[in-house]
């Protein structure tokens, strides 16, 4: 009887094992989302200053009562640029819209926001990135959906546009809503 080296057996095992751990996260039902452990917990921690010229937001305004969409971006983020019409419209329809700039340069952010509208309601001024770490940011764009009582109530990771905004953003809003 043949003895079969073990070096014939192991790779084959090792490539079978990782490709069924691939195929399993992809049939994930979420398999394009980043969890995140702040879903259902209090809002983390806000920047202790504002973009010049606005007001800064605070624990307390999260607080209210009444839903709040944060969304952390930068003025050098082309995606943030391109997702600026739809948070500025969201504004419009009456939505508590507040922003985190982070990773940004003061005057930059200041002058974004003087030239294209703001549409937030408050701001937080975030120059290092420690808040967005607070928060599981990974890069601009994301945006944060608050409830009522100040708890995550969901994340979209990207800039809310197009089909992914109309499918999956606007869907987590409107659940938000009916809670």
């Amino acid at each position: 009887m043949a003895k079969i080296s073990p070096l014939l057996v192991v790779p084959p095992l090792i490539f079978a094992a990782l490709a069924g751990l691939f195929w399993g996260g992809l049939m994930r039902e979420n398999a394009g989302e980043l969890p995140s452990q702040f879903i259902g917990q209090p809002a983390p921690n806000l920047p202790t200053e504002a973009v010049a010229g606005t007001q800064l937001l605070t624990a307390a305004d999260l607080n209210t009562g009444e839903i709040t969409i944060v969304n952390f971006w930068a003025s050098w983020c082309p995606p943030c640029r391109a997702e600026h019409p739809t948070l500025q419209a969201l504004s419009d329809q009456g939505y508590r819209v507040a922003g985190v700039n982070f990773r940004d340069q003061a005057d930059d952010a200041a002058s974004y926001l003087a030239d294209e509208g703001n549409p937030f309601f408050a701001t937080g001024f975030d120059l290092r990135g420690r808040v967005a770490i607070d928060w599981g940011v990974t890069a601009p764009p994301e945006t944060f959906i608050v409830g009522p009582d100040g708890k995550v109530l969901s994340r979209f990771i990207g800039p809310l546009i197009g089909s992914d905004y109309e499918q999956r953003f606007l869907p987590m809003l409107e659940a938000a809503a009916a809670e």
